[in-house]
């Protein structure tokens, strides 16, 4: 968190608040975190000074709007150079439907989330991506059956007491 200001309890709290619904009147996100409205109000623009806050997002039910899938994709590189990630990346970000890109360690190199209207289309865009010739050697699909868990959040409070 190099340069970024020092949060506080109340910082947190309302960064927390904001999570669970980014519609909150200044008004009511104040009261539910024990400031009055100004105070509030100054914090909030300081965060998205600094950055804190990237934007304020409508969590979509998809399902009811559009038939759809998600997937999940193991990708593995040719080679490992700098420039072979750089190519990799700048490339993978053009897909439309990639909803996540990760670098991970372990097994494979990228962990990839797509959502796409079906299988079919998800076929055709991966042989679109390895027609590209952007360094894939090998992916792995894992087609999501049901999801249990999306929290659309992550738990700030805990993840800052533990740090």
């Amino acid at each position: 968190m190099a340069g970024n200001p020092k949060l506080d309890r109340i910082d947190i709290s309302i960064l927390a608040q904001l999570q669970q619904n980014g519609r909150l009147t200044n008004v009511d996100l104040a009261q539910a975190v024990g400031l009055s409205a100004s105070p509030c109000l100054a914090r909030l623009r300081r965060m998205e000074e600094a950055g804190l806050i990237i934007s304020y997002n409508a969590r979509v039910h998809l399902a009811k709007l559009v038939e759809h899938i998600t997937v999940f994709t193991e990708v593995t590189l040719n080679d490992h150079r700098r420039e072979d990630f750089i190519r990799f990346e700048t490339e993978i970000r053009r897909c439309e439907a990639l909803e996540e890109c990760h670098l991970v360690s372990g097994g494979y190199d990228y962990l990839l989330k797509f959502v796409i209207g079906n299988v079919a289309k998800y076929q055709e865009l991966m042989e679109a991506i390895l027609e590209r010739n952007i360094g894939v050697e090998k992916y792995f699909s894992y087609i999501v059956i049901k999801t249990i868990i999306d929290r659309g959040s992550v738990p700030i409070k805990s993840l800052v007491a533990a740090s």
